[in-house]
């Protein structure tokens, strides 16, 4: 009950605060609208100038305030903009509609979990060939933290316009874009999990003669579980970002990439956050539905999550 209570704190919190921004963030916008329509708009004083125009426009133009709050193309959107705008792209469409989110969800989602069965199964195979190996652990594992330091936005342009060079286009180049952000957090959580027995349990096991097959699928693997959920949750995040990321250089039609390129060049920012937004849903559900799979998995194996 505390724990909910000091997350609705804080959610609350930042509401408020989301709606105090949209103040000075809007109001220019609305006199303008309010000087076209004929309204009288007082000018801030010579100090407020100085300071802040913004802050100025303000205090001088309170009538003004609501209308923040409700402007047709904000700088910032209002909490219950984004909302209303989450629903109706959402409930109010049906998912067949190119206006609803959830079929932009499902097209990036497809992207997401395919890029993140292929950087799982990379990165699983990669630690497993680290543990056992000295020369891999000495030559890739360099180069697998190597790789991330690369902006993926200066990288996905270059994937997609090789890939589609030699004919692979469709979900593949967002496929592979989300493999690779999602594969290094695998790698390096699997490889801690496959270390972490002691020397004394493999000491165990070589007094029972156990080979390095039976000491990997009875000692190794149970250990490591924790660890690679772990970092699963942190590739299903990544490898979301990555299928977005995928969608904007090749201007698709589709997808939550699509709806925030859209929007950007429309100008239509409650567009733009309501999608912001169902990314976030969408990989707070993801991570959720790890989190069972988890618990279901570490309690059949017997261990405490």
């Amino acid at each position: 009950m505390k724990s909910i209570l000091a997350v609705l704190t804080v959610v609350a919190a930042i509401v408020v605060l989301w709606y105090a921004a949209c103040v000075p963030m809007n109001i220019k916008g609305v006199l303008v609208e309010a000087e076209r329509a004929g309204a009288e708009v007082q000018p801030p004083s010579a100090k407020d100038r100085r300071d802040m125009s913004e802050f100025g426009l303000t205090i001088n133009n309170n009538f003004a305030i609501p209308a923040t709050w409700e402007q047709a193309r904000p700088r910032l959107p209002a909490p219950h903009q984004v909302a209303v705008e989450l629903w109706n792209t959402t409930v109010g469409k049906k998912i067949t509609s190119k206006r609803s989110l959830i079929y932009h969800g499902w097209v990036t989602l497809s992207a997401t979990l395919l890029g993140f069965a292929i950087g799982t199964g990379l990165g699983i195979l990669l630690a497993v060939g680290i543990v056992h190996s000295k020369v891999m652990d000495m030559s890739v594992m360099p180069w697998a933290i190597v790789s991330q330091t690369i902006p993926i936005i200066a990288l996905a342009p270059m994937i997609i316009v090789v890939l589609y060079s030699v004919g692979v286009q469709g979900i593949i180049p967002k496929a592979v874009i989300s493999a690779y952000l999602s594969f290094f957090p695998v790698v390096v959580g699997m490889v801690k999990g496959l270390r972490s027995p002691d020397h004394m349990q493999l000491d165990l096991l070589r007094t029972y003669n156990a080979s390095k097959s039976q000491g990997f699928w009875k000692l190794r693997l149970p250990a490591s579980m924790p660890y690679l959920f772990a970092s699963l949750k942190i590739g299903i995040a990544a490898s979301l970002v990555g299928a977005i990321v995928g969608e904007l250089p090749t201007g698709a039609v589709a997808g939550l990439g699509a709806r925030l390129l859209a929007g950007s060049y429309y100008g239509q920012t409650v567009q733009i956050w309501s999608a912001l937004f169902a990314a976030a849903i969408l990989a707070a559900c993801l991570v959720a539905l790890l989190g069972l799979i988890e618990r279901m998995v570490l309690k059949r194996m017997g261990i405490a999550s």
